[in-house]
């Protein structure tokens, strides 16, 4: 029998949700029957707990403290509260709470606001569910110590999470170390001391004003105004089951671009995520829908957001591609739209006026571009032809946002910053309408965003990127493979030999501590291997330059085969 019954029964003494505790006490009574296969489960369900962490907490939906639940939420705002409370110095701290569409987000939402209250903060709750976005600006226009995003972004439909921002110097940003371990300290004594039954809970919270949504659109549409070139656009958007379309749509009107043909299947909040089988438009398939509503609709560009409205996914006509349309790389967006800011801040430079996104220009700081080092190193490139200022940071957007004048940020999972002076997140609505705002404008010039593209290619080079992606059911084999590669490492990938080998664990060009390798090759291209932050998989990036499109492809095809065969060695 698992030696975790007693404390499965502890917690269902607990649990105040009616459909876990039914969960955990039938699992518990097939494991008083023998069941071996129950018993296994209700030890992976007690053995550890979700790890709260910088990217807060995501996990699958169930019983226990190894899951997403009610008593899992319920412990994390207690020991957040009393870790904004502890670093308060006798004020009153505000803490701020949103929610997207996913089963049960609005119930662990109205847990947390309960609690904070309880705990004598001045907690708020936004209106409704609300794309991620809206609750990374609120912290900052509330000018709140702190946040709670309840959602898990584009991860499968049985799984949720809960993100956590913090406001003053953090300027609304998500946590970074140490307060991810000074949190989590807070949540695990208030595990060890307390039955979450008698935490104290009050309906003492507010209900933030619509006024607040008001203002995140008319800052949103602020970004690109509609250019004459955007009367007529045909395009099509996709919500992907999330929350983004009812904001967006407010931000298209206010900034005034003609309305999309929406993709009707996927366009309403539904937890399910009926017409995917999983909610990420990077996956094959996700914007399947899309495509073929763009086909009917003859149209000219598709934008799609992910369920949290955070990512932003475009796709474009190509008579190579099958079905006759291609979805843009993460890179390739991030390289638009870091262009279009590094225009605008050398023009800003040059007239004499701060950048958009450098609030304290007294700092002396550079306008800068910001990205992940697994990102296309393009955007460098991009920032030294204007004299800008350029980082390279650990994967995420907490590091991103932090980076000293940035104007400008992005990470290859289609992530984009693009209006730092209010949300210092990624945010697929405001990245939507600058990319629309470039696109009209080519528009207008008889272009398209192809011809965007080349002009790119044609101004700073051809960069292609790769990504190979490793999903596992046992966390331990990435592990494993990190270690192999560190214990024997390569001094070749394919035909190409490896010139140094960063190891991010060592300490590297001043990044903080991280497991991830990076392999600089002779030809100048680049591999970098890391494990998934929120998700289990093994990634593989792979960069390269060529002075042509096609010579960048030979290339990247190249290091994609090594890169396979040197994974298939280490497995």
């Amino acid at each position: 029998m698992s030696a975790h019954v007693e404390a499965a029964r502890a917690w269902i003494a607990q649990d105040p949700d009616a459909v876990t505790r039914e969960e955990l006490t039938a699992l518990v009574a097939r494991v008083e029957d023998g069941d071996a296969e129950a018993s296994a489960d209700l030890d992976d369900r007690f053995a550890t707990r979700l790890a709260f962490g910088t990217a807060g907490l995501r996990g699958t939906l169930g019983a226990g403290p190894n899951r997403m639940n009610r008593v899992l939420v319920a412990q994390a705002a207690a020991g957040f509260a009393a870790y904004l409370a502890e670093r308060a110095d006798g004020s009153t701290p505000t803490v701020v709470v949103g929610y997207d569409g996913r089963r049960n987000s609005d119930v662990f939402a109205r847990d947390s606001v309960e609690i904070f209250a309880g705990a004598g903060l001045n907690a708020i709750l936004l209106p409704r569910l609300l794309p991620t976005p809206v609750l990374a600006f609120a912290v900052r226009h509330l000018g709140a110590d702190a946040g709670v995003m309840v959602t898990a972004s584009h991860n499968p439909p049985d799984d949720n999470g809960y993100k956590v921002y913090l406001g003053g110097d953090d300027r609304g940003a998500q946590i970074v170390s140490p307060a991810d371990a000074e949190i989590a300290a807070h949540i695990q004594r208030i595990a060890d001391a307390d039955n979450v039954t008698t935490l104290p809970r009050s309906v003492g919270y507010a209900n933030a004003p619509e006024s607040l949504v008001e203002a995140y659109v008319a800052a949103t549409a602020a970004v690109a105004p509609a250019p004459a070139g955007a009367d007529g656009l045909r395009w099509v958007y996709t919500a992907m089951h999330g929350v983004g379309w009812e904001t967006v749509s407010r931000v298209l009107s206010e900034a005034g671009y003609p309305s999309p043909v929406l993709v009707e299947a996927q366009i309403h909040p539904d937890g399910r995520f009926p017409t995917v089988a999983f909610p990420n438009p990077e996956e094959p398939g996700a914007m399947d829908l899309a495509f073929e509503t763009a086909r009917a609709a003859d149209a000219e560009l598709i934008i799609a957001n992910d369920p949290d409205a955070d990512r932003l996914a475009v796709a474009i006509p190509d008579a190579d591609a099958e079905g006759g349309w291609r979805r843009l790389t993460g890179n390739e967006i991030g390289l638009l739209l870091g262009w279009r800011a590094a225009r605008q801040a050398a023009e800003a430079r040059d007239a004499g006026t701060p950048p958009a996104g450098d609030e304290n220009p007294d700092t002396g700081a550079t306008a800068s571009l910001a990205c992940s080092l697994v990102s296309s190193p393009g955007l460098q490139a991009v920032a030294e032809h204007y004299g800008l200022a350029f980082h390279s940071t650990l994967t995420g957007f907490k590091w991103i946002s932090r980076a000293p004048g940035i104007v400008f940020g992005f990470e290859e999972a289609l992530g984009y910053l693009v209006n730092p002076g209010t949300v210092r997140d990624k945010d697929g609505i405001s990245a939507a309408v600058a990319l629309l705002g470039m696109a009209a404008e080519a528009r207008g010039q008889g272009r398209t965003v192809a011809d965007l593209l080349q002009e790119f290619r044609d101004t700073f080079g051809a960069f292609a990127s790769d990504q190979i992606s490793v999903r596992v059911t046992d966390v331990s084999e990435i592990g494993g493979i990190m270690a192999s590669l560190r214990s024997q490492p390569p001094t070749a990938v394919g035909e190409v030999a490896v010139t140094r080998i960063d190891d991010l664990l060592e300490g590297v060009d001043g990044f903080p501590p991280g497991d991830v390798l990076r392999l600089w090759l002779e030809d100048g291209s680049r591999l970098i291997v890391r494990p998934s932050g929120t998700e289990p998989k093994l990634k593989l990036y792979l960069d390269v330059r060529g002075s042509s499109a096609k010579k960048a492809g030979r290339r990247l095809a190249a290091l994609r085969a090594g890169a396979e065969e040197l994974l298939a060695s280490v497995r």
